[in-house]
């Protein structure tokens, strides 16, 4: 396995590949040394770090496994992932290839390349671009089959994989904001909603849902526990699939249900110019509407008084003619009756007054029309919003599903060309451009009235000096941090807790979140998407059971492995009308599509070769599938 990439991802990616499925990895990381096409000054440091990050954690995986089956893996400097780069790293004789550089272009550039070296080799790519990612899974599984016309079918349609991590842990992230902490995965056009219910009361039974996917941690109450980390003991930390038995005892432990299958579509505008129109309503503000209609009102009582004193007049006439007088184009009332000639000076009057209203009226619908492009400012009044922080790759899928599943949000950015911003313009999200760690950034957003937090920039102090002066604002905020290190992200998450106990808090890596997925699509399979259960993670996948000998012939019941996987659902298109990417919702064409997926299955059913099922599963559980005898973990209650 080759994995090449300048970010966090490729570090978890290739522990995950070498410490969970036992596989032989080559890591190509950019060059720490400054030189022709090597990265210097600030890049080069950054390097660096990457390489001794990686270095160490490589290091730590093989400790901590205490197997000597498998080579070490081995870390290739280069400045970029071409030709000769991906050729030194055995390119030609490798199984997979996972390209999660941080720019979309030297993906793509490295996967062409990849794909002419080696027509057989599986891709796994990291693309942000989901329209682009489309086009390039074709443009190179068609190269692949030109280059090989004997390639199995099966195996090409496998063959390359187009993934994002932000779209990987999107839904996670997003979920944190959620009364409930839902959390939602994808397939067949349909949204698999889990949520984490609180502990059962003395007497009580948890409602298992659809099924219980997991036992949150013992420790809940306890503010020094260690839920949530890497280092939480046998007992104490998440199971994940656990069986009847293990729920029934499992007094005073929350737990993550797979409560409801809903679908994933769009709900239809109400109207054709929704969301299109322009603001008619706030065209004007309040004050200039009261003035124009007082002068309305003054008008329509001249019409009036002019019908009732001018003797044989038909009311349309009256009104006609006291407009005349308001804008001054009629003869004066010489000779005419005074009450005629006092109504044309006051009509005159209203004129006078109506010209500066007018004319501010004018300028502030200029002004509103002009502002219609630009970023809102949060409204007077909003409470129980979500403040995101951070418009880059991650908050821009955040924020599309937050407004998916109509969450307000107010959105903090300090860069007024970040990726999110005309996102953010488009959806009328009210935004603040500034700093966050600026004194009233946060206060602009209305932080003292919002629901929750979401902490998703790029720079762990940043998240966490917003999240601790956002927590001193209010202290029951709910409180979700994107932070990269797992013992720091303990002990800020342990810290948080211990000081404002009443408060939710948690902390999300998003290359934990996706480097399951990723791995996953490097060994062959379909990754529907991946819930957090503290700070682990549980895969949903789907997968033939021809060739498993853990499903096939065996029913529902038999095949649930405690721990490891679950059935949870049953392709029931026939093979050659299945969709190939079941993450994906199907295309609204007016075409019919197949039958999809059932949910509610018989214990008893026997599955048969044929079938294609979804399940739940470990990373472990997911390794031993695949043929792969997983390493395992004193402290991992996984296994």
């Amino acid at each position: 396995m080759i994995v090449c990439g300048d970010g966090a991802l490729a570090e978890r990616l290739a522990a995950e590949l070498h410490s969970v499925y036992r596989e032989t990895v080559t890591v190509a990381v950019p060059s720490s040394r400054a030189g022709d096409g090597a990265p210097s000054g600030s890049a080069g440091r950054a390097a660096t770090a990457l390489l001794g990050r990686l270095q160490a954690v490589m290091g730590r995986s093989s400790r901590a496994s205490g197997d000597e089956g498998t080579q070490e893996p081995r870390v290739l400097e280069a400045s970029e992932p071409d030709e000769t780069t991906l050729i030194e790293a055995g390119v030609r004789g490798a199984a997979a290839l996972a390209l999660v550089y941080d720019d979309d272009e030297t993906n793509i550039h490295a996967a062409l390349a990849a794909r002419r070296l080696n027509p057989r080799l599986r891709l796994v790519i990291r693309l942000y671009n989901r329209k682009l990612g489309q086009h390039l899974e074709e443009l190179l599984d068609q190269a692949a089959a030109v280059a090989a016309p004997g390639l199995d079918p099966t195996a090409l349609d496998t063959s390359t994989t187009v993934l994002s991590d932000a779209d990987t842990a999107a839904p996670a992230l997003a979920a944190t904001a959620v009364a409930g902490t839902s959390k939602v995965v994808q397939a067949d056009g349909l949204l698999l909603r889990a949520v984490e219910r609180t502990p059962p009361g003395r007497g009580q039974v948890a409602d298992p849902g659809l099924c219980t996917l997991a036992l949150l941690s013992a420790t809940t109450n306890d503010p020094a526990g260690d839920e949530g980390s890497d280092d939480s003991g046998q007992g104490q930390g998440p199971l994940l699939l656990p069986d009847d038995r293990m729920v029934a005892t499992a007094t005073g432990r929350g737990t993550i249900a797979l409560e409801a299958v809903s679908h994933a579509g769009p709900a239809l505008p109400p109207g054709r110019l929704a969301g299109r129109g322009l603001p008619f309503g706030s065209l004007l503000s309040p004050r200039l509407r009261w003035s124009l209609a007082g002068l309305a009102t003054c008008v329509l009582g001249l019409a009036v008084a002019n019908w009732l004193t001018v003797p044989r007049t038909h009311p349309l006439h009256a009104g006609y003619l006291t407009l005349l007088d308001l804008f001054a184009i009629d003869d004066p009332a010489l000779g005419e009756p005074t009450s005629r000639q006092i109504l044309q000076l006051l009509a005159g009057l209203a004129g006078l007054l109506l010209l500066p209203v007018l004319f501010a009226a004018v300028l502030e619908a200029l002004g509103t029309f002009r502002s219609a492009a630009a970023l809102r400012r949060p409204p007077r009044g909003l409470s129980g919003h979500v403040v995101l922080l951070g418009l880059g790759k991650i908050g821009t899928r955040v924020l599309a599903r937050l407004r998916e599943l109509g969450i307000p949000v107010v959105c903090v950015e300090e860069d007024p060309e970040a990726r999110g911003i005309p996102l953010a313009r488009r959806l009328r999200v009210p935004t603040v451009i500034g700093d966050v760690t600026d004194e009233g950034v946060l206060e602009a957003a209305k932080i003292h009235r919002a629901h929750a937090l979401l902490a998703l920039t790029s720079s762990d102090t940043t998240n966490l000096e917003a999240a601790l002066y956002a927590r001193s604002v209010k202290p029951d905020l709910r409180v979700a941090l994107r932070l990269y290190d797992d013992a720091f992200a303990t002990a800020v998450y342990r810290t948080l807790r211990a000081a404002h106990p009443h408060a939710l808090t948690r902390s999300r890596s998003v290359s934990t979140l996706a480097a399951p997925a990723f791995a996953g699509a490097m060994m062959g399979r379909q990754i529907l998407g991946a819930i957090p259960v503290e700070r682990r993670v549980l895969l949903f996948a789907a997968l033939d059971v021809a060739g498993h000998p853990q499903l096939e012939g065996r029913t529902i019941t038999e095949s649930f492995r405690a721990g490891a996987w679950r059935v949870i659902a049953l392709d029931s298109a026939a093979p050659d009308e299945r969709q190939p990417d079941l993450a994906a919702a199907p295309a609204d064409d007016g075409t019919e599509h197949p039958a999809g997926l059932v949910w509610d299955l018989h214990p008893g059913y026997v599955l048969r070769p044929q079938d294609r099922v979804v399940l739940a599963a470990t990373r472990q559980g997911l390794a031993e599938l695949l043929g792969r005898r997983p390493r395992t973990r004193e402290h991992t209650p996984e296994t």
